[in-house]
């Protein structure tokens, strides 16, 4: 893949963002790409096993949930060591030949939010459940009846797990620096790319991806508020 222009080196960072730079519009693309699907598969995973969580009773659930509550947490260095170590050549999965490419950015990044988005979807769907409990119950709604049920009356509720993970996504370094190598063109994001910029000087186009990757969290927040307003007035 060839290499990303740049714009000249007095450009600054309004003027590379209003003119579309090819490299800084190039790597808020694959920004988007690896969070977005990171926030997807993570969605895939952590509502389902959170909700089951909260509505299930079984033996080591206590500690079940303090694990999760502890994985959102996880730091990101030490999740993208893992990841590198797993898909190395000399891993277990080296054979996929994942490593330094964006699928390795997703896998990281996933791991990273899947928990945040299961945690949070336990403590929505918990507190929920004690509301509907008795109507429910009196139904004879079985245990994946209840799991839906319950996640498609909080899906508004649950825009915030998600907009948790996608902010946790956007905003990670470590994890994908480690996985994806920082290459220019092919694995390079908005926060690993405002480092590298950062520390080669080149602060025109470190401030105009730290410019556009805000604005890019603040519209997400802004629709997900709409959308929720939306839902209360349609259900007032």
């Amino acid at each position: 893949m060839g290499a990303i222009l740049h714009m000249p080196e007095n450009a600054s960072a309004l003027e590379l963002v209003l003119a579309a730079d090819r490299a800084l519009f190039a790597i808020v693309r694959l920004s988007l790409a690896v969070s977005l699907s990171a926030v997807a598969l993570a969605a895939i995973l952590g509502v389902p096993f959170g909700a089951l969580l909260a509505l299930t009773r079984f033996p080591g659930r206590q500690a079940t949930i303090v694990i999760l509550n502890t994985l959102m947490g996880l730091p990101p260095v030490v999740v993208g060591l893992g990841v590198f170590l797993a898909l190395s050549r000399s891993g277990p999965l080296g054979s996929w030949g994942l490593l330094f490419t964006p699928a390795a950015m997703v896998v990281a990044q996933t791991i990273l939010v899947a928990p945040i988005i299961a945690a949070l979807t336990r403590q929505t769907i918990e507190d929920l459940w004690s509301e509907y409990r008795d109507e429910l119950t009196a139904m004879n709604v079985g245990p994946v009846g209840r799991v839906a049920t319950l996640v498609w009356d909080a899906r508004f509720s649950l825009i915030t797990a998600l907009l948790a993970g996608f902010g946790r996504a956007a905003a990670e370094v470590g994890a994908i620096m480690i996985v994806g190598g920082n290459i220019d063109g092919f694995t390079r994001t908005m926060t690993t790319a405002i480092a590298l910029e950062t520390s080669k000087g080149d602060l025109p186009l470190a401030v105009g991806l730290g410019i556009v990757l805000i604005t890019i969290v603040l519209a997400v927040n802004i629709l997900a508020w709409t959308a929720r307003r939306a839902s209360e007035r349609w259900a007032g």
